[in-house]
């Protein structure tokens, strides 16, 4: 009689094994194809053409570290830039977050008119930046604007705005304030989402207004927050057009695409690290040194969130 030999069971789980991880393969492709086609395969050219001298017509030829030396020691529009993005990304990002807020907390405290109110503070972000940054410029014009006319006539100072070196970022972080409408709508259901009866608790506590909020309301919604300032980060580490497009009604450069404007008017005051990107790849055909720049926005971008994220618990904690 022919024995009967027992099923070889690693091997059937191995089988098992590479049919799950095949499937799992076969769902995830579209995924990874769009992330090899649309973030690997660029980052890589990235890093490649930063070593590279480039114009675009000609073959690139290796250079070594020569464009990285430029950028950051020849390169004059660098460091302006640099120091303004970061101004940027600390300031305006944390005026809208806190604008954002405390708009969303008083459209839940209104009783009547709160569908009016949403939609007057929402309208604003439906604006195309274009337009909304050409109306702005119009509005504090320093010699014509209705903004400056109505600060005379009460007597305080009218600044320059995007005139001026030293009110030039203000002003766009007044733009950027302006548009608060997608921060509003998110903090509002969030906050809505807070639970009624750890409100009641806190005030049969006898808690204050402020301990409310800083024990009930901020753990509670923290996450939305944070979600909030990691995409102003991010946002605002590729701010272009709104700088750009100041700049250039500010200093009266507005014509047809015939024109050379060299961005960060008045003074670099509104440069900013996308634009030098665009400046040395699309103006100066210098793609090696725009590589750089676009790989220093890519290093900051990965910074700020890794550091905001590890620092996630920190408003739970406070609230403890």
């Amino acid at each position: 009689m022919s024995r009967v030999h027992p099923p070889n069971i690693p091997n059937t789980l191995r089988s098992k094994r590479r049919a799950s991880a095949l499937r799992a393969a076969a769902f995830m492709s579209p995924w990874l194809i769009g992330f090899s086609v649309f973030f690997v395969y660029p980052m890589v050219s990235t890093v490649y053409f930063s070593f590279m001298h480039y114009d675009g017509f000609n073959a690139p030829s290796f250079t070594g570290l020569k464009n990285w030396s430029y950028v950051f020691t020849s390169y004059p529009m660098f460091w302006p830039a640099l120091r303004n993005t970061l101004w940027l990304v600390v300031i305006m990002v944390t005026c809208r977050v806190v604008f954002g807020l405390g708009t969303g907390l008083l459209i839940t405290k209104i009783k009547s008119g709160v569908g009016v109110f949403r939609t007057l503070f929402y309208l604003p972000y439906l604006a195309p930046p274009v337009a909304a940054t050409m109306a702005f410029a119009f509005l504090l014009n320093p010699g014509t604007g209705p903004v400056n006319s109505l600060l005379e006539r009460v007597g305080l100072p009218s600044p320059g705005w995007f005139n001026d070196p030293a009110w030039s970022k203000p002003a766009l972080t007044l733009l950027a304030v302006w548009g608060i409408g997608d921060l509003m709508v998110i903090f509002m259901a969030a906050l809505l989402d807070v639970p009624t009866e750890q409100y009641e608790a806190a005030e049969l506590d006898g808690a204050s207004a402020w301990q409310r909020f800083r024990f009930v309301t901020l753990p509670n919604i923290s996450p939305i927050v944070m979600f909030a300032v990691v995409t102003g980060v991010i946002q605002t580490m590729q701010y272009y057009t709104q700088p750009m497009v100041a700049g250039k009604v500010a200093s009266g450069v507005i014509g047809g695409s015939g024109q050379q404007f060299e961005p960060g008017y008045p003074d670099k005051s509104t440069l900013t690290l996308p634009q030098l990107v665009y400046n040395l790849g699309f103006q100066r055909f210098d793609y090696g040194s725009a590589c750089v720049v676009a790989l220093v926005l890519f290093a900051l971008s990965m910074v700020f969130t890794a550091f905001l994220m590890r620092r996630r618990g920190g408003l739970i904690q406070a609230g403890e």
